[in-house]
């Protein structure tokens, strides 16, 4: 499945065309399009601000119009934070990137438009856009530098189109406990706090008992958080043991 296309409308500093390059990259994007770019093409500033992605300005294609960039789409996107006199869908960055990988899957071809540094996109770019990307930001502050906005939409296009998991537990060279050793240490300390005469008054032991093993299931223990455990209740047995 393709990517979509990044297009950077009228970029004026190259330092920002570089950084967006390198937030592109950052998400394994490496579709960019520029159109007209203030400063000329190529920019020297752009490649020191790209680092590891100079590639992308390599193989970036210039523009004279956004017309001409957009011209083999099927589907554009125009990102704006501002409200636009113009009638069509307004989507969130994830709710659009859903929509571009379904359209992407299906053989279109997709672009997402990202206005100039100082007053974003204008209505004649916007009106060639099928649908707007609004980022839900502070409405008193609503300004983006371009290349935050474009390292928000790449960030949602790599979750939507790798299925990224939203937790994943580093078990550390380890692995979980299973319930029989859980058991066994759950045995351990209840022995050992039954002999050190924890549980009292005889009347609330059975409850402390079961809170006790409620304790022990609700935590996540590893193998290792087992043993652990064991060596520490009977370090402190010997250490009272020697006491004495």
């Amino acid at each position: 499945m393709a990517d979509p296309d990044f297009v950077l409308v009228r970029p004026q500093m190259g330092e920002n065309i570089g950084a967006a390059a390198r937030a592109m990259w950052n998400f394994g994007l490496d579709r960019m399009r520029l159109v007209a770019p203030r400063d000329g093409w190529p920019n020297p500033a752009a490649v020191a601000m790209a680092s590891g992605a100079g590639r992308l300005l390599d193989d970036a294609q210039v523009f004279d119009t956004t017309a001409e960039a957009i011209g083999d789409a099927t589907f554009v996107y125009a990102t704006t934070a501002r409200s636009r006199d113009l009638t069509m869908p307004v989507f969130t960055p994830e709710a659009a990137m859903k929509d571009a990988r379904m359209r992407l899957g299906a053989g279109q071809r997709v672009s997402v438009l990202f206005g100039p540094e100082r007053s974003g996109l204008e209505n004649d770019d916007i009106a060639r856009a099928n649908a707007i990307i609004s980022v839900p930001v502070n409405p008193q502050f609503p300004s983006l530098n371009l290349a935050q906005c474009v390292l928000l939409v790449a960030y949602e296009w790599r979750q939507i189109s790798h299925l990224t998991e939203e937790l994943v537990l580093e078990m550390a060279g380890t692995e979980p406990a299973t319930q029989l050793e859980i058991e066994k240490l759950a045995e351990h300390y209840e022995e050992r706090l039954e002999t050190a005469s924890f549980f009292f008054p005889e009347t609330k032991a059975a409850g402390m008992k079961i809170t006790l093993r409620n304790l022990w299931s609700r935590m996540p223990l590893t193998r290792a958080d087992v043993q652990m455990l064991h060596g520490m209740m009977r370090q402190m047995v010997r250490w009272k043991e020697r006491g004495e």
